[in-house]
């Protein structure tokens, strides 16, 4: 997390963008985001040419001879606000756009279409005298600030942008574990999220992966994968994602659903929050999806997109509204029994309704699976989450009771677990089970709820109670007026 200083720092240029007409949380995000990012070529072009001033050898930096003005150490000490900005504006900003003229980075595949909307020179300088003060030393610090960014995105309240909350992600991360050989992909990727998370996870307990030049190639290259329909949002996941140390993840514009997305057992690992609603193009639905579930519902269809993505063995954690779970109609039942008869269904993981807030209300669930094409459900690990660390108001404010830690703990201890009773917060329950009531997998249909009785006082003593409540309120009221009396003689 970012500290109280630096979280200071980033609200007041925040501020700068709002009270310079700029009050699109997106447009500030992609805007304070290309000026960090010229900020950090520098940085970058500076410790390279240090270094090999150091070690005596020639360096061919980013910055041809005739563009050192564009560096952000250059222009920024201009005490001039009209030249900066048109240094910026007419120079910088197209320089970093055709940065990798090949167009092979994800970073510069989305800049094609980005806008310098900064309108003044003041506020340009402004926004250079703030980011120039940000003390961002490693990648951790700007991820962190990055993440804090896109937060602000959910406390707007606007563009209707659907961020699954980090530690949620985190979670769903550590229940699946990815490793170094994985090839990692979310169809839904919006700003990128889940591939951020998976990375950092590989760093954290896989950190040998970065020693040895296949698996180091792998990670940079050819690991994540990430889709996305908006160009807003895969900008922001690009450089997100650049922001976080991944050199080239193959982030696409693509409908996945469509018949234009072809990928079939692709990639080991799939991490999503699909769309829950919105508009879907029935008529370009791939067939192959249709075929496993006939539905207009994007949430069943990502499901079956899922499944025909993954390589056998390849696993998914995905987030689904409740209405997956009991949903009675063909194409819900359809997508269930696929999943349960012709894979292996591992867990339902059930979230209080809360989790999405100020989103939206929406009960959800998380699926864990793996794609066999043989079958091996045999029985399935539920739990009935209480709470995320978080209040299950608007406000999400943090608080003491979390169910996070016991939910991975226990899901990756199930040997332990075939014993506990439907009373508890986590139980099994038997595939056969769950095909006589018909696939449903909503944790209501087998979690049994015990009743205490509660005995009550005789009738004859409640009412002996009201009789003494009564006189006591009677007794009060006198002694009230005797006191308002009083204070009228005098």
């Amino acid at each position: 997390m970012i500290t109280g200083e630096l979280r200071n720092k980033v609200d007041k240029i925040w501020e700068i963008f709002w009270t310079g007409g700029i009050t699109n949380p997106l447009e500030v995000i992609e805007q304070f985001t290309y000026l960090l990012f010229i900020k950090q070529l520098d940085d970058v072009e500076t410790t390279k040419e240090n270094e090999a001033s150091f070690l005596g050898v020639d360096y061919q930096g980013i910055f041809p001879e005739e563009c050192q003005e564009y560096r952000w150490s250059k222009f920024k000490n201009l005490g001039d606000a009209q030249e900066i900005y048109r240094i910026v504006s007419d120079g910088v900003f197209p320089f970093i756009k055709n940065l990798h003229g090949d167009g092979e980075s994800a970073y510069s595949k989305y800049m094609g279409d980005a806008i310098f909307k900064i309108p003044t020179p003041a506020m340009l300088t402004k926004l250079i005298d703030g980011i120039d003060g940000l003390e961002l030393g490693d990648a951790d610090s700007k991820g962190d600030l990055y993440e804090y960014l896109l937060s602000k995105v959910a406390t707007a309240g606007t563009n209707g942008q659907f961020r699954t909350p980090r530690h949620i992600i985190k979670m769903m991360v550590e229940l699946v574990r990815p490793n170094p050989s994985d090839i990692i992909c979310d169809p839904a990727m919006g700003s990128a999220g889940f591939l951020v998370e998976a990375e950092e996870y590989l760093r954290k307990h896989e950190a040998d992966l970065f020693l040895n030049e296949k698996q180091r190639e792998h990670f940079n290259n050819k690991m994540f994968y990430g889709f996305d329909m908006d160009r807003t949002m895969l900008r922001i996941g690009a450089m997100n994602m650049l922001l976080h140390g991944v050199d080239n993840p193959k982030i696409e514009y693509r409908d996945s659903l469509s018949e234009n997305n072809t990928d079939t057992e692709k990639y080991t690992l799939v991490l999503a929050n699909p769309p829950f609603k919105g508009s879907l193009d029935y008529e370009s639905v791939s067939a192959d999806l249709l075929k496993v579930c006939k539905t207009k519902k994007t949430e069943l269809l990502f499901l079956a997109l899922f499944i025909r993505m993954l390589k056998k063995g390849g696993r998914a954690a995905v987030i689904v509204p409740d209405g997956v779970l009991f949903g009675s109609s063909k194409a819900h039942r359809q997508i269930r029994r696929e999943i349960i008869d012709n894979h292996k269904l591992e867990a339902v993981i059930s979230m209080p309704s809360g989790v999405f807030k100020p989103y939206a209300g929406v009960s959800t669930a998380i699926l864990i699976f793996t794609k066999t094409g043989a079958g091996g459900t045999d029985k399935v690990w539920f739990y009935d989450m209480k709470a995320d660390g978080y209040s299950l108001d608007d406000k999400r404010q943090p608080v003491q009771e979390s169910d996070v830690e016991d939910i991975i703990r226990r899901f990756h201890d199930r040997a332990h677990e075939t014993e506990r009773k439907r009373t508890e917060q986590s139980f099994f329950v038997d595939a056969d089970e769950i095909r006589e009531n018909d696939f449903d997998l909503s944790i209501n249909k087998y979690k049994e709820i015990v009743y205490e009785p509660v005995e009550y006082d005789p009738p004859e003593v409640i009412l002996d109670r009201i009789d003494e409540l009564e006189k006591e309120i009677q007794d009060n009221m006198a002694e009230l007026r005797k006191l308002l009396n009083s204070y009228l003689t005098i």
